[in-house]
């Protein structure tokens, strides 16, 4: 299997419900490096799983719907308890919907699989892997 992996940032706001959560219930900040990742089983005719420049663009295209934005205000996420594993998904999921509509390339049609890591720090970090 080979991939490829592309890096960004987010900065968003938000809290949660739930004692499990602690102080974390009240509204606070957190900052992901967020690194996606693609997957094929057989290089493209370029020699390539895909397009690194057009990963990137749009890694930042999702990212940018939510970096600095308050999720508790964000009506997709109504109800919903935002945590590191939960925004993993959602990233993963948009680039997955970006993929299928051709935005990485025809080529990138062929990929099998993506996984989204959310690191909130150098000691945590959350993962979401899907099939395409």
């Amino acid at each position: 299997m080979f991939s490829i992996t592309v890096r960004d940032h987010l900065m968003i706001a938000h809290s949660f419900r739930g004692e499990v959560f602690g102080p974390a219930q009240r509204l606070h900040g957190a900052t992901f490096l967020v690194d996606a990742t693609f997957r094929r089983p057989e290089l493209d005719d370029d020699n390539i799983v895909v397009d690194i420049g057009l990963a990137t663009r749009e890694l930042g295209a999702v990212v940018g719907e939510l970096n600095y934005r308050n999720l508790d205000e964000e009506p997709a996420f109504t109800g919903i308890n935002t945590s590191t594993e939960a925004l993993a998904k959602v990233i993963a999921d948009r680039l997955a919907d970006r993929i299928q509509a051709g935005n990485l390339g025809e080529g990138a049609r062929e990929l099998t699989g993506i996984s989204v890591t959310l690191h909130e720090s150098h000691i945590a970090w959350a993962t979401y892997e899907r099939t395409l």
